[in-house]
């Protein structure tokens, strides 16, 4: 737990310094001051866990976001492509794919991968499952093979 109040500690102050400024003794006092006292509310309420810091993906998430703007770039390309073909090319659909993240921070960073990429929509999370609405069947299928899945445990390793 002191790792996360360290973690929100230099955040909030990063934060903080880089939105304010202007660094008279004044004001860092009382930027101090604020940081302070969002940990202890943050204590208070209970919110600082792995969930709300998650620390554990901080050296595996900048290959993630990096293989994520590919897709996003691939996906855009594609939904460009099926715009000019019209609505001949596109075959919407929706199916259920199971959801091998075991971890909630997994599954839902793994629904909004899904949700960013366009052409696809996560629309309902269910503990081992997804609801996907898909603009062509090959993105379903795409999904169902599951590298954006793979690629999501790795990250969670």
């Amino acid at each position: 737990m002191n790792k996360h109040i360290i973690s929100l500690f230099f955040v909030l102050a990063v934060l903080w310094l880089c939105n304010s400024g202007i660094y008279t003794p004044l004001l860092l006092t009382l930027g101090l001051l604020s940081v302070f006292f969002v940990i202890w509310l943050s204590l208070r309420m209970g919110i600082i866990d792995d969930e709300s810091q998650p620390l554990h993906l901080s050296r595996k998430l900048p290959a993630y976001y990096f293989w994520l703007a590919k897709q996003i770039i691939r996906s855009n390309i594609d939904v460009v492509v099926h715009v000019w073909r019209g609505n001949q090319s596109i075959s919407p659909c929706v199916a259920t794919i199971p959801i091998g993240q075991q971890s909630e921070i997994g599954k839902v960073i793994y629904a909004n991968s899904i949700t960013l990429t366009p052409g696809t929509v996560a629309m309902n999370i269910q503990p081992d499952s997804v609801l996907i609405h898909s603009l062509t069947a090959d993105s379903m299928q795409e999904l169902r093979q599951g590298e954006m899945a793979r690629q999501v445990n790795r990250l969670e390793m």
